[in-house]
Formats: structure tokens, sequence, C-alpha cells
């Protein structure tokens, strides 16, 4: 099916639907201290060399500000089990972080345990990108377990792909 995207933007969301996803939670800090989080699923490598992962954040999000005047953020892969958890991050109610288990590394943002993979970074660039800030990351530390599934995103909700 073929529409006209300058007329259709709902076609074009479907659309991009269509490319399955893994689910992240990203995390900062704001000016307080305090914890900041938001799910998003448009995350990827950028670099190995340097270490460079992006993520997209709405411009709409509230949390988003504090993203922009942060030095430091991560980047939290979430498995089939934190479903939950990528919903509540998706929310605009309520306490975020209650009853999610979190650490600090080297720059103190929060991490959250026991997902799929974890990036903690130094912002190394943020870029416009229409409706989204492009937030360019340099890895500082990495963990993955490898016995866990991913939980996806594909063509407005959440999927489970189980390997093991």
């Amino acid at each position: 099916m073929s529409k006209d995207l300058e007329t259709d933007s709902r076609a074009l969301r479907d659309a991009l639907g269509c490319f399955g996803t893994g689910v992240t939670v990203v995390t900062t800090l704001d000016a307080q201290g305090d914890p900041v989080g938001l799910t998003a699923n448009s995350f990827t490598s950028v670099s190995l060399d340097p270490e460079l992962l992006l993520v997209c954040l709405s411009r709409a999000s509230r949390s988003t500000p504090h993203f922009l005047e942060a030095d430091s953020f991560a980047v939290n892969v979430l498995h089939v089990g934190q479903k939950d958890i990528a919903q509540r991050f998706a929310t605009r109610e309520g306490d975020r972080f209650e009853n999610t288990a979190c650490e600090s590394w080297s720059t103190g943002v929060p991490i959250l345990t026991d997902s799929l993979a974890n990036f903690e970074c130094r912002k190394y660039a943020e870029h416009d990108g229409g409706d989204h800030i492009i937030l360019v990351g340099h890895v500082l530390g990495v963990r993955y377990e490898a016995e866990y599934d991913p939980l996806l995103y594909f063509r407005g909700g959440y999927r489970e792909l189980h390997l093991y």
C-alpha cells in the first residue's frame, strides 16, 4: 500500500513500526541529583573506535531537558521479564524508579540492575533530529547477560523472542 507521506503521517508511523527493535530505558540524573529515565526504542551502535552509541529522545518528553543538561547517561537494554519497567518508564504518572533496582558505576547515573545489557556513557554530542534529539554517547562501561531473551517492540506493541 502506498501513501502520500506529506498528508499521512500515520502511514509513516505504521511503516516504521514494521522494523522490530529492542527496548531500552535511558537514565540520567537531574540537576538536583535525582534519577530521571524514559523508555526509548530508537537506539543503535555508531562506532567501535571510538566506542559510540546513539539514542533518540522525543522533544515532547518532560525528561529530555534533563538529558540535555547532563554530562552522562546510561542505556539499559531490557529483557522479556522487564516489560513492566518499559511500560512504567513510558508513562508520565508515578515514580518511574519505584520498585526498580538500580546501581551506579563511575558517573553515578542510575544503571538498571538485571537488564539484558547496560551502557554507561559520557555525552559525546547532541544533534537536532526534528521532533527528537539525537544523543550520542561515548561508552565508558558495559555489561551484558548472555542467557536473557530480549524484549522487542514491533507494530506498536511489546513482543518476546525466546532463544533460551
